[in-house]
């Protein structure tokens, strides 16, 4: 496969990469289901399983891994717990489908386990990041590491203020490391012609993961340490993309294409409050599409794009619709039980039970929890925070 295929309703094969721009989907005018839940439900009746699953990660100190991202909502602490409740649970099993597939982690290590698997995430960056770890495009290696090499040679001191140090620099990153990063995705794009589509999204993906490494936050992009002065410490490091078999990577609203695909497990990690993903890694997104937009504000964000349903009021009616559209044969839903946070943005949309009643209303669901101290890089500190895998086998 040597450049993205135009989109097609139906994914035919493996190994298709689709990409396509939806408008916003109509807001949705009344429950799908009948939910009957007015308040916050903190616990639901769950089951406790011991991990059996072992899951060791590839590790190369030269190299970014997948997993190497600071991302809010990443499983990659709980993949073996996942995928113990996974391997329990759901029999006969061939086809693996990650609708929210954030970080991707979730879809490595499915790789391992199912003859397909579809990622889907409508982040550009995301989409970038998919395609540099997961298309089985071949690549040149050599090429890439001397690429790179080449990057790491460069002299900030002596390049010219670009579109990204204007906005980013002394404050995400240094001056310095700001005007090479700009300089870097310049060249990316302007020798696009003489790269393979993989190898245009490992360079890209490899810019990103570096440039994640350094910025001056707390792991997001809503807001940076004010100092006098950000130290240089930019330096490019190559991805290590995996080895897949079967693979569509799609850049979709999660509900619009669970009406286009049949695939026997979903795997469904919504967001779970009101933080959009799309503004919390606003720079990520920017140096992946490239753009160059106006910027506002003192985090320095575009205008909004790729805002979601599920971080607003109606998640769980858009959460319902998902559930009834999916043609699949288990539905394993992730959640968790922030309900009474200090900060209002990081209160659960939706609740355990609701959650619960709309899964049942589709097959018999189990709900399994464990403890977990999740990411926060705010300032809720909720005490016995517990995660939660719904696995729903379909009528």
């Amino acid at each position: 496969m040597s450049r993205i295929q135009q989109y097609s309703p139906k994914i035919n094969s493996a190994g298709v990469v689709a990409e396509r721009f939806l408008p916003q989907g109509k807001q949705i005018q009344g429950a799908l289901f009948d939910l009957q839940v007015q308040t916050a439900t903190f616990d639901v009746q769950a089951q406790r399983i011991d991990e059996t699953y072992l899951y060791v990660p590839q590790i190369k100190k030269d190299c970014h891994q997948l997993q190497n991202r600071r991302y809010i909502g990443s499983k990659q602490k709980l993949i073996e717990w996942i995928f113990s409740v996974i391997e329990l649970e759901c029999e006969n099993a061939n086809s693996f489908t990650d609708i929210f597939a954030g970080t991707g982690i979730v879809s490595a290590v499915a790789t391992k386990h199912f003859k397909k698997v579809i990622l889907n995430d409508f982040l550009h960056s995301n989409f970038a990041i998919y395609n540099a770890f997961f298309s089985n495009e071949k690549w040149d290696k050599n090429k890439i590491y001397r690429i790179i090499d080449e990057y790491n040679t460069i002299n900030g001191a002596y390049l010219e203020d670009n579109y990204f140090s204007k906005y980013f620099g002394n404050k995400y990153f240094s001056v310095d490391s700001s005007k090479i990063i700009g300089f870097i995705r310049d060249d990316i794009e302007k020798n696009k012609v003489n790269l393979t589509t993989k190898e245009y999204y490992i360079l890209i993906a490899s810019l990103l993961y570096s440039i994640d490494k350094i910025a001056n936050t707390v792991g997001h992009y809503d807001a940076y340490f004010k100092k006098s002065r950000v130290e240089d410490q930019f330096i490019m490091k190559p991805v290590d993309p995996l080895e897949t078999r079967q693979v569509a990577i799609f850049k979709q609203d999660a509900n619009v294409l669970a009406k286009q695909i049949n695939t026997d497990v979903v795997y469904i990690d919504p967001p779970y409050n009101s933080r959009q993903y799309s503004r919390f890694y606003h720079v990520l997104e920017t140096l992946t599409k490239w753009d160059k937009p106006e910027l506002y504000g003192t985090a320095l964000k575009p205008a909004p794009e790729n805002v979601s349903d599920y971080c607003k009021v109606q998640a769980k009616y858009r959460f319902a619709e998902l559930v009834r559209d999916l043609n699949s044969k288990y539905l394993v839903v992730s959640y968790n039980n922030t309900y009474d946070p200090k900060s209002h943005s990081s209160k659960n949309k939706i609740t355990l039970q609701e959650i619960k009643d709309i899964l049942t209303s589709k097959g018999k669901t189990k709900i399994f929890e464990k403890d977990y101290r999740h990411f926060n890089a705010g300032n809720t500190d909720f005490k016995n925070h517990k995660e939660y895998l719904f696995v729903t086998e379909v009528k």
